[in-house]
This record gives structure tokens, sequence and C-alpha cells, in this order.
């Protein structure tokens, strides 16, 4: 708690703008992409600390959230990959000139502790690793994740779809942590976990064995952006702008992503 207060009075001194107190305090209802997280899990507490307002979150995939904010639900602030944006561009559910990034990521193997470390130094170990493993486990494809999307093709490009796919156990629930892949290989029910580097870290019991070698490594950015007609528009900059800063950037990297450069 003294932590908090500490960074509290730190953000207070550094971005007078963050911090509405009790009388401007706001319910802020943020829809973000799984990537994230661990991220705003994290920092949630200190934003509102800072500035009083009470931030509610969701997670799911990114392509999920496309289809939750065309359907119409009501949500302030979204943060979802670059392409999910460009995705919902068009449907004027965005406030286009709010985008802001945030922070990116890359695709990561891992094992569970205590056993076989595969090679994926690699692209021709990081194959072989994948048609030696007796069972892999990965996101979806069908719910439009970036870290899902981009598997797929990797395998794809390796020309062992048909190996790969018949091993795969599937992440089908996002919005579930405990049936995630790096969770599947850590209580024993996969033996090779692909997903994005920050959900791997944040699994007890990996061995996190790198990202994704040479041509096959992807990095996904993810972005801000208010929803168009959200009540809540300067409590919403007023987390981007959190997000954004020098203090938070350290939690950032400390999770396994990269702050984006303002």
């Amino acid at each position: 708690m003294r932590q908090y207060v500490l960074m509290a009075a730190a953000f207070a001194a550094l971005f007078p703008s963050l911090t509405h107190k009790a009388s401007h305090a706001a319910e802020l209802k943020l829809l973000a992409a799984v990537g994230v997280r661990e991220i705003i899990t994290e920092l949630a507490p200190r934003f509102e600390s800072a500035t009083g307002h009470k931030l509610l979150s969701a997670f799911d995939a990114s392509g999920r959230i496309v289809q939750r904010i065309t359907a119409g639900e009501a949500f302030d602030l979204i943060i979802i990959n670059k392409p999910a944006i460009e995705r919902l561009a068009n449907t004027g559910k965005l406030d286009a000139a709010s985008i802001k990034d945030i922070a990116s990521s890359v695709v990561a193997a891992a094992v569970r502790k205590n056993t076989p470390r595969p090679d994926i130094s690699t692209v021709e170990a990081f194959k072989r690793a994948l048609l030696d493993a007796k069972s892999i486990s990965r996101p979806p494809t069908t719910v439009g994740g970036a870290s899902g999307d981009h598997i797929t093709k990797v395998v794809e490009q390796l020309g062992i779809t048909a190996e790969v796919n018949a091993k795969s156990v599937f992440a089908e629930r996002p919005d579930d942590k405990s049936n995630m892949p790096g969770q599947l290989v850590a209580s024993g029910r996969a033996e090779l976990a692909l997903h994005q580097l920050q959900e791997l870290m944040a699994v007890p019991g990996l061995d996190i064995l790198g990202e994704f070698p040479g041509e096959l490594r992807g990095t996904f950015m993810f972005a801000a952006v208010l929803v168009a007609g959200s009540s809540q528009e300067a409590a919403a900059r007023s987390l981007v702008d959190f997000l954004r800063a020098p203090e938070p950037a350290k939690t950032i990297r400390a999770k396994g992503m990269v702050p984006a450069a303002n």
C-alpha cells in the first residue's frame, strides 16, 4: 500500500492532468486484449490511486473485441492490436483521432520446468521442435487474436500445418486464465506452449525457451482508442497518458513487453 501511495504522489507531481480528485472521479470501462492483461492488472491500482477513478476492466481476444464493439457494447476505451483497430476504422464506433500506441509484444515458446528444453534458435530447429513435441498448446484462430493468427501463419510457412494441428490443444477461452496455453503446459496437459511472451512469463512453472527465430518472429503493437460517444472521455485519456508515462513503462518492460515510444 505504501508503494501505491508513493507512486500516486509521484504521478501527481509529474502529471497533474492525471489527478482528477474525488469530485471528478469516474467509472471507466475498459475492454482490452488478453495480450495487455498482465500490465493492466498490475497498473490498475496505481492509476486508481493517482486519479481517484475506478477502472472496470474486461479482457478478450482482439477479434472478439471487434465483434463486441461493432455490436454496440458500451465501453469507454479499448486496447487492442493495430490490425483490429483498422477493422473497426470504418464503423464509426471509434474516435480515430485518439489512437495511441501503448506497448508491443512478441510470440514465444515455453515448456514445463524441469523438462527437456528443445532448441528453437534457428528456423529449422524450431520446426524440428514443433514436429517432435507430443502436444502443443496455442491460442485458437477462431477469435481473431494476434498471436493465434501469427502462429497459424508460421506453421503454414513451415509446411507442417497438418502435423501441428493434429497435436494442438487450443485455449478456447481467452478470458479464462486457467485455460491459456501456458497454464495448459504448466499443468501437464500439453508439452510445448506457443503464446505471447508476457502471457508465458506470468505462468509459474514454465521455462521460457525464447521468441520465435529469424523471419518467424512476430511483433504486435497494442494501441488504445476511445470509443465514440464515451461519456468518460477525460478519464479515458488520463488512463492512456498514465500507461504511456515513464514509471508504468518500467512495469511494462518487467512484464515482457516493450513500451511504445512517445
